[in-house]
């Protein structure tokens, strides 16, 4: 019982914390393409601290309210899921499709907090979220899909140890390329990063989804980012690239997931929503399809 307790503040603990220096990654990286100084180090810690110091506006009742909770709630869930080096959590207990229903809870509360808001550019915001939710999920699932088949299992404890076993040979990313390279490409846009954040588009719609957001909302939101961009480089890292024995390396792969997604921002413009679709389900969908396909000839 002890345990399950220290898992639980620990593990989501350690995902805010390195959620931090993966935004502060994600920024300084934009900088370098960009030509710019960048941020320092504690900027992300100074931004969550001005906007919680800040007066929220207005609140849209509780729904608005309620939607946040939701936000933070089904990543921090999340973090519990995934066994990192030291801790299981509740990995044991739950799969991996546990994990991606509880993964889709916080674009569901944020759909339900933006809807309260009644203003038309969060509205127009979050229904390009969830078409490209849509998606984004498809060749996700494809890609999960294929790679619990080839593991025979979708507890995520026994396929870090599965891959483990062999070595970086036996990664899902040297045993089932075309699955690990379809399942990048829908990380990327699961990440929200250019070329797949219409549903955000500031010149456009106002920010979309946000529009309504100011203090303590807009932290959280931050927050949220922080937990999202760790969430999903440790689901790619614990299918495709071996999970991790020790902290340094476990952290270094995880890094290096969320730093191909963002070292390719400024290289595209943005797509248009169905432009976004038909790119998602041609490519990675049919990557992860072909890879598929070779899994279940196998």
């Amino acid at each position: 019982m002890m345990s399950y307790v220290a898992d639980f503040i620990f593990m989501p603990l350690i995902a805010f914390v390195t959620g931090l220096g993966l935004v502060l990654m994600a920024r300084r990286v934009r900088a370098k393409i960009e030509r710019r100084v960048g941020p320092p180090v504690l900027q992300p810690i100074y931004d969550i601290v001005k906007l919680y110091a800040k007066k929220t506006q207005i609140s849209h009742g509780i729904m608005h309210d309620l939607s946040i909770m939701m936000l933070l709630g089904g990543f921090i869930t999340a973090e519990i899921f995934l066994p990192v080096p030291g801790f299981d959590g509740l990995a044991g207990e739950g799969d991996l499709i546990t994990l991606i229903y509880i993964m889709m809870v916080p674009m569901l509360g944020l759909a339900l907090g933006v809807g309260s808001c009644a203003n038309p550019n969060g509205s127009i915001g979050i229904s390009r979220a969830l078409t490209a939710m849509l998606a984004y999920d498809i060749p996700f699932i494809i890609a999960v899909t294929g790679a619990c088949m080839a593991y025979g299992t979708t507890n995520l404890i026994e396929i870090v140890q599965i891959q483990q076993a062999g070595g970086p040979a036996s990664w899902g990313a040297a045993t089932m390329p075309l699955l690990a390279f379809g399942g990048l490409l829908a990380v990327h846009g699961m990440m929200g990063k250019e070329p797949f954040e219409i549903y955000i588009a500031p010149a456009e719609i106002a920010t979309g989804p946000m529009v309504e957001m100011s203090g303590k909302y807009m932290g959280a939101l931050f927050i949220m980012q922080c937990f999202q961009l760790y969430t999903i480089g440790v689901i790619y890292t614990t299918l495709f690239l071996g999970g991790g024995e020790n902290w340094p390396f476990f952290l270094a792969k995880v890094f290096a997931v969320v730093f191909i997604s963002v070292a390719v921002t400024n290289v595209y413009g943005r797509f248009k929503t169905d432009t976004m679709i038909r790119w998602m389900w041609k490519w990675p969908t049919g990557i992860a399809l072909a890879g598929l396909a070779l899994v279940m000839a196998n």
